[in-house]
């Protein structure tokens, strides 16, 4: 049984064991924290420290395994990669209020570990909710940053027009939705990464818990669900506060967890950037379409666009090694 701990000033979280993550593959690189205010940030932080640096920021509901087929690629071109995860995601601690999570929140633990780490001469790569609490970082700190890659993200903005993906998956994280209420938890986020890649079949796995029925999977799709489950596994619905929050953040419905202000200023910000900006887009994302990928790259004149016509939402988990080949090129 997973012990539920408490910081200093009262927050209540549970640590997911060490042991949970003992047998994922494909993922070599030890652990390393930082310490915010009591709760451990984990993070990854391999290659030279003097080298420029690969920032690798996830969004829901993964952590840095996203980018386990990037980073090798990233050090073999000689850069230092540092892949943290939100609080209350993979390795990291994981709060149980709900209420402890918002984007501002996100956004100042990210700016802690930068600061923390003085990392500089950073390429950053953001995707999914990645994007608003990365892309402050370089609205925030600019003198730190030389490049920034957009992958399947957004920023919040007057004139944004959220998609119908956007809006069931707000729907489906409600009380009362699919995902909220319907699927069991140990079912859920592990399976919703082998469906949303692409490995497994909704009919066969999410359809199938839905009716008291054990999931399939093939062997590849199972490796994949483990991995992504790991970080929750035994700790209860409690653990799962993080994940639960962050679709009830989209400014949409919640414009002050969402942290609408900021987005929007970081939107123009980064729209008036003159650094090199590369647009690497999953195309057959329903969230975040090719069209919004393609209106966002039209606003920065100088901006490169790579489609990956056969990846979806989560272009590094599919296109990891790719992803990283073309960003080592267009830095040459």
């Amino acid at each position: 049984m997973v012990e539920l701990l408490r910081t200093e000033n009262g927050i209540s979280f549970l640590r997911t064991p060490s042991e949970n993550f003992e047998t994922i593959p494909d993922f070599p690189w030890g652990p390393n924290f930082v310490d915010l205010d009591g709760l451990s940030m984990h993070y990854i932080d391999e290659g030279a420290r003097d080298a420029p640096v690969a920032l690798l920021l996830h969004g829901m509901p993964t952590w840095s395994y996203l980018y386990r087929s990037a980073i090798p690629e990233l050090l073999a071109a000689g850069y230092r990669c540092v892949a943290p995860d939100h609080i209350g995601f993979g390795k990291s601690d994981k709060p149980t209020d709900p209420g402890y999570y918002d984007i501002a929140r996100h956004t100042a633990n990210l700016d802690r570990l930068i600061r923390t780490l003085d990392l500089r001469n950073i390429t950053l790569f953001v995707q999914d909710w990645g994007g608003p609490t990365g892309l402050a970082q370089y609205a925030a700190m600019p003198q730190r940053f030389e490049r920034l890659v957009i992958m399947n993200t957004w920023l919040h903005h007057d004139a944004y027009e959220y998609s119908d993906g956007i809006r069931n998956w707000i729907a489906q994280n409600s009380p009362g939705g699919l995902f909220r209420d319907n699927v069991p938890a140990r079912f859920l986020w592990g399976t919703l990464m082998a469906v949303g890649t692409g490995r497994a079949a909704p009919k066969d796995t999410l359809f199938r818990s839905l009716n008291g029925q054990e999931p399939h999977y093939s062997p590849e799709a199972d490796l994949v669900r483990r991995a992504y489950d790991a970080p929750f596994a035994g700790l209860g619905d409690d653990g799962l506060a993080g994940t639960r929050r962050f679709p009830m953040c989209i400014p949409l419905i919640d414009p002050v967890s969402g942290d609408a202000e900021r987005q929007q200023e970081t939107f123009a910000t980064v729209n008036a950037t003159n650094l090199p900006v590369h647009f690497i887009w999953g195309t057959q994302d329903a969230v975040f379409t090719e069209a919004w990928g393609r209106q966002w790259h039209s606003l920065i004149a100088h901006s490169t666009w790579d489609s990956l016509p056969d990846a979806a939402h989560f272009p590094q988990d599919t296109h990891g090694a790719d992803i990283a080949r073309l960003v080592v090129r267009y830095a040459r």
